[in-house]
């Protein structure tokens, strides 16, 4: 049914802990197979679009229901192509919601243009719901001690803003108009969200977002508008078993400082600033003398940093 409608029936008022949508294009429904190089065979009829003149109404009316529906603190990530990103994000601010992040998700389009530049992006609309405590699980992939072969962090690699993800290819498959990789999906919900938490998809489409969600042992609720699509998928989550994706998923090693988030008090930065002097007049070498304190101090590498270069007075080489 018609999420809209659908939200009003069906979902409770601050009940919802993430939203990961892929709401209409806004562009010709039947235009919409150009745009990538495949067989239109195993695609699911009955897409249904949203008139360009009505996106506007239509994104502000189904992003106050998503608002209505989060619980405090809940987030949600909305994908946006940029034919119609400018009604996306009015109607996200004519709403409470926070902008955390604006997200670009790269990925080879598979589209060869001629006079002008290629597509190769999509937008990714992260907002949180003021008012609570908010989910994201900073070393739920890579613990914060973990680099690559060059030593540089994974953790912070992995939360940049700009992912680097391929698409998923089905030659043969029955599938929808657009989905979404579930590498993709494993990420967003990994970060901003918790086992048992509830996800809610308004376009299920190819129900992508609630495969995942099952995979990784989430609740699930949504809706699709599409009645050949909605029964199709329906019938394949219904094979999903829940929690299989927790085996396969990368998750955080390494050790956690013991203070990580505790207050400094005065006492410990005094001690901070003394200890550095120290320690750097012996090894005259900034990294190294961190890396020690953060053993002394139960404190992460950016947290001794912080402290170090707030000295009064003094220029840290």
């Amino acid at each position: 049914m018609d999420c809209i409608e659908g939200a009003r029936k069906y979902i409770r008022n601050d009940s919802v802990d993430l939203v990961i949508t892929d709401p209409p294009f806004g562009i010709a429904g039947d235009q919409v197979h150009k745009h990538y190089h495949r067989k239109e065979n195993f695609v699911l009829h009955g897409y249904q679009e949203i008139e360009t003149a009505e996106y506007a109404a239509f994104s502000r009316d189904w992003i106050k229901e998503a608002e209505r529906v989060l619980r405090p603190g809940g987030s949600i990530y909305v994908f946006s192509g940029y034919s119609n990103l400018l009604e996306i994000l009015n109607a996200l601010r004519q709403t409470k919601l926070l902008e955390v992040n604006h997200i670009i998700w790269k990925y080879n389009f598979g589209v060869y243009t001629t006079k002008k530049y290629v597509s190769s992006h999509y937008h990714i609309l992260y907002y949180v719901k003021p008012g609570g405590k908010v989910t994201f699980n900073t070393h739920i992939r890579y613990g914060p001690d973990e680099k690559d072969t060059k030593g540089r962090s994974l953790n912070y690699q992995d939360r940049e803003d700009v992912w680097i993800i391929n698409r998923e290819y089905k030659p043969g498959r029955v599938k929808n108009k657009n989905e979404l990789p579930s590498q993709l999906l494993i990420k967003i919900i990994q970060y901003s969200s918790n086992e048992g938490d509830l996800i809610a998809d308004f376009f299920l489409g190819g129900f992508s977002t609630a495969k995942t969600a099952v995979g990784l042992n989430r609740a699930i609720t949504g809706f699709e508008i599409n009645p050949s699509a909605f029964k199709y998928h329906l019938s394949e989550l219904q094979k999903v078993q829940p929690g299989y994706l927790l085996k396969q998923i990368k998750s955080g090693k390494g050790k956690y400082p013991a203070n990580k988030n505790k207050k400094w008090n005065e006492m410990e930065i005094l001690s901070l600033y003394k200890r550095y002097h120290e320690i750097y007049n012996q090894l005259q070498n900034k990294s190294r003398t961190i890396k020690i304190l953060q053993e002394e101090f139960g404190r992460g590498y950016f947290a001794i940093l912080n402290k170090i270069e707030q000295m009064p007075g003094h220029i840290v080489r």
